[in-house]
């Protein structure tokens, strides 16, 4: 097929989806390089102020599955559009907690949960637009650089919000994070559209590029798997063992992920003894190198999947990846320089982010129409696992110290890794169409449409 001509909309809508990643996630970490100036005029413990954390998350993990059902349901334009403005509002009311209030810690805590709960619908409907916009082969390096957003975002944080805080106070940093969101949102919906079809700017050559490689070629599922109305049962979902197995892998990643969102800057500067500026450079590179790796394991795993199969493409990269960074995660809590600590530490946030490009890839793969709410529950285990080291994190490092918290962290690596092993992407969700394609007989066009179902 010839090229000329071709436009190229659905790379423009992947990187204003990387743009959406690190605002979210701008208003995410925000807190935790605030949280010391908030402990500090609010009288807040670093176990309260875990509360605090763990609130988003929370809120964030509960509304996963109902935010990707709704992305498969109305779409990603319109979902992705209204969370975007919902956490702009909560973003700023983070800001307007009244100064010596009794009920602060409930406040600061029923904030962050609805916050959460706003963001819940971002990553289930960026896989809803990849499922219907991102050829099977180009899946890897478009979640990469969608999720290339979380390192961009999350280690710009620290500089922006320091410069914001040591000019103009912590406040007016939740008020610029909010303005951001709500410019990066007007800007999705009005340049999106829920499908290539419907996209105005999308060329002939592109759109039949995009429909030729939305299935594998012989599948049998090339009008079904993507069409929004054929959504997949709960009760098929719930029986997959691949949708567990990446539900369980995701739920560590979260754990060990999230103490470098929340806890990594107060680490810096009240354990290791870093000042405020030393802390938020340090504290930018386990961030970077999560950008450096999304982008490289989202290449990897489409390389690898061409050359080898999906198997070893998305699974074994992703265990590869994930069992190295608990290696880098538990070397770096026993250095005892504090930069080579952040050195180290950051490798291990990096080498985590390889695998990121393919729990996404692999729900899209499996899940067609419905890989909003099956990465939306996927993505559930994941802030699970993320709040619950926001609060256990800082409680484990009181009672046995944070090496220990970091070598809990590489132990749950162990068992993400492990459970990439009984993955298998060939296992599709979709109800198959019953179609007979050409050269096929008719006893194989009326075969049973779960054949190849997980169970």
């Amino acid at each position: 097929m010839s090229t000329a001509g071709t436009s190229r909309v659905r790379w423009f809508l992947v990187f204003w989806l990387f743009v959406l990643s690190a605002v979210s996630y701008l208003d995410r970490v925000n807190i935790s390089i605030a949280g010391g100036s908030i402990a500090e005029a609010y009288h807040l413990s670093d176990v309260q102020l875990g509360k605090v954390f763990s609130a988003m998350l929370v809120g964030y993990a509960l509304f996963q599955t109902v935010g990707g059902r709704l992305a498969d349901r109305f779409g990603p334009r319109r979902v992705l559009a209204g969370g975007v403005m919902w956490w702009g509002i909560f973003t700023a009311l983070t800001a307007m907690v009244p100064a010596n209030i009794a009920s602060a810690l409930f406040i600061f805590v029923a904030v962050r949960f609805l916050l959460g709960a706003g963001e819940a619908v971002i990553y289930p409907s960026a896989n809803q637009f990849i499922a219907r916009w991102i050829p099977t082969t180009e899946r890897g390096i478009a979640n990469g650089w969608i999720f290339a957003g979380v390192g961009a975002g999350a280690g710009l944080t620290p500089l922006l919000i320091t410069h914001i805080m040591l000019r103009y106070g912590w406040r007016s940093s939740f008020w610029v994070c909010s303005l951001i969101g709500f410019a990066a949102g007007a800007v999705w919906f009005l340049s999106a559209r829920d499908t290539p079809a419907e996209h105005s700017g999308v060329s002939a050559s592109e759109l039949a590029l995009i429909r030729s490689g939305l299935t594998q070629a012989g599948s049998r599922e090339v009008e079904s798997r993507n069409d929004p109305k054929a959504l997949v049962p709960w009760g098929r979902v719930l029986r997959s063992k691949e949708v567990w197995a990446v539900t369980v892998s995701y739920f560590c990643y979260g754990y060990v992920a999230w103490i470098f969102f929340s806890w990594f800057y107060r680490y810096l500067a009240k354990v290791r003894g870093l000042d405020l500026k030393a802390s938020a450079f340090y504290t930018m590179l386990p961030f970077l190198a999560m950008l450096v790796g999304c982008l490289l394991g989202g290449t990897l795993n489409d390389r690898l999947t061409k050359w080898q199969g999906p198997r070893v493409g998305r699974c074994g990269l992703a265990a590869f990846a994930i069992a190295v960074a608990g290696i880098f995660i538990a070397l770096g809590s026993q250095v005892q320089s504090a930069r080579l600590a952040s050195i180290v530490l950051a490798g291990g946030a990096g080498a985590l982010y390889l695998s990121q490009s393919s729990f996404w890839s692999v729900t899209a793969d499996i899940a067609g129409a419905s890989s909003g709410s099956v990465s939306g529950f996927m993505n559930m285990g994941n802030q699970i696992g993320a709040a619950l080291t926001a609060s256990l994190t800082p409680w484990i490092a009181a009672r046995f110290g944070w090496a220990t918290s970091f070598l809990v962290a590489a132990g749950l690596c162990v068992v993400g890794a492990v459970s990439w092993l009984v993955v298998d992407p060939s296992r599709q969700l979709t109800i198959a169409a019953k179609v007979q394609l050409p050269g096929s007989s008719d006893e194989s066009a009326h075969r049973s449409p779960v054949a190849g179902v997980s169970s």
